[in-house]
């Protein structure tokens, strides 16, 4: 999956909101049966690599990927676990990030 979207913000800004918000994400939600753990993240240059482990009782599955941000976009790249898009479609998944990505960059 590969999701870009444009935004109007310095690419300095949008990096430290993208490190801010993946920290947020890998804390989990309080009350969520989702736990993340094994999480990591680490930035070369304008593009983070990241992966963790989500947990939902017995379920466990591994995912990872990339967020690239330039001057222009930023663009989130990962492969979904067959398992979470046997329950959530694939373009479902993709819209909820993307409208997630706006509302942080607005």
């Amino acid at each position: 999956m590969r999701i870009t979207v444009t935004h109007k913000k310095t690419q300095k800004e949008v990096m430290q909101i993208v490190d801010e918000s993946a920290d947020q994400l890998f804390k989990g939600v309080p009350g969520s049966p989702l736990q993340i753990v094994d999480y990591r993240k680490n930035w070369d240059g304008s593009l983070m690599n990241f992966s963790f482990t989500a947990k939902a009782g017995f379920l466990t599955t591994p995912l990872r990927g990339t967020v690239l941000v330039t001057e222009r976009d930023v663009t989130v790249e990962c492969e979904l676990p067959a398992l979470l898009k046997s329950f959530i479609p694939e373009q479902k998944i993709e819209e909820g990030i993307k409208s997630k990505v706006r509302g942080l960059l607005t």
